[in-house]
């Protein structure tokens, strides 16, 4: 049996510290997980919220990312082991698989009581949003119906922000319509690049039934209605710079498919698609925080 934690010399602690560390971080999806909680933080400045509320919104949609991305990849270690998925902490032996599931645990209480802290109404849609991307995780991921914790949880974000808010005002039907339809399209490019890893162990969703054809299809189509929702749902005309978010809306999807197609040539993986989305996603947060045109 190997030395103990506590027999360990003091700088191999440190290392092991250290790797389990990085190990968490690279099984929290962090890539998308800094990317949806940034967008939460531009909207709770947009919306209004003084310091103090957008470090809550913030802190609350942190923790739901990591317990997603953490259960995500507990759930997944057999599979990722499988297909060969060296990247993967968990399969790769970078992080024990109980490290990350009981991280996942801790960020999955933590996110409502992180949401207590603005009011009861909001902590309840991020919990909302939260329970939706776990079921997504399982049993949903490998359903005909795989798209909708997407669009539950990406809808109800947006409706967490504003409800975060002093009073707690009712979020504009047009600005969770648009959540809906991004959370909807990043479930499609999010696939693209692990359709065949998937085929391979019985994983079934929407995407892999519609094949990458048709899931880009329907990447680039609830992107560009998500943009344009939220350019033409509030009162008032769009602006030259809603305008130019449809524009943004229509090419970078066409875009980043050329860009995942050299990846692929050059033997990476293909990860432009849903990076592509999260670029969407941004634009579409300042053009809202620009705007005013919110609550």
């Amino acid at each position: 049996m190997g030395p103990s934690v506590a027999c360990l010399p003091d700088n191999d602690q440190t290392s092991l510290m250290s790797t389990t560390v990085l190990g968490l971080v690279r099984a929290s999806h962090p890539e998308p997980a800094a990317a949806v909680t940034l967008v939460a933080g531009l909207l709770a400045v947009g919306v209004g919220h003084r310091p103090g509320g957008v470090a809550a919104v913030v802190l609350a949609v942190l923790a739901s990312q990591l317990a997603v991305g953490w259960a995500n990849d507990v759930l997944d270690a057999d599979r990722d082991a499988a297909v060969g998925r060296t990247d993967k902490p968990i399969p790769a032996g970078a992080v024990a698989r109980r490290t990350v599931a009981v991280g996942a645990v801790v960020a999955a209480l933590a996110t409502p009581v992180l949401g207590m802290v603005t009011n009861p109404m909001a902590a309840l849609w991020v919990t909302v949003g939260l329970i939706s991307a776990l079921l997504y995780d399982w049993p949903l991921k490998s359903s005909p119906v795989s798209v909708l914790p997407y669009a539950v949880s990406f809808g109800s974000l947006p409706g967490f922000v504003v409800l975060a808010l002093p009073g707690a005002p009712a979020p504009p039907v047009w600005l969770l319509a648009a959540g809906a339809c991004l959370g909807a399209g990043a479930h499609f490019a999010n696939v693209l690049p692990d359709l065949a890893d998937d085929a391979r162990t019985g994983v079934r969703g929407l995407p892999h039934r519609l094949g990458a054809a048709g899931s880009r299809a329907a990447a680039a189509v609830l992107l560009l209605a998500a943009t344009g929702t939220l350019v033409f749902g509030p009162p008032g005309p769009p602006s030259a710079v809603g305008l130019a978010a449809v524009l943004a809306a229509v090419v970078v999807p066409p875009v980043s498919w050329y860009g995942g197609r050299a990846a692929t040539r050059a033997g990476r993986r293909p990860v432009a698609a849903f990076r592509a989305v999260m670029l969407v996603a941004l634009i579409d947060v300042v053009l809202l925080v620009t705007s005013g045109r919110v609550v």
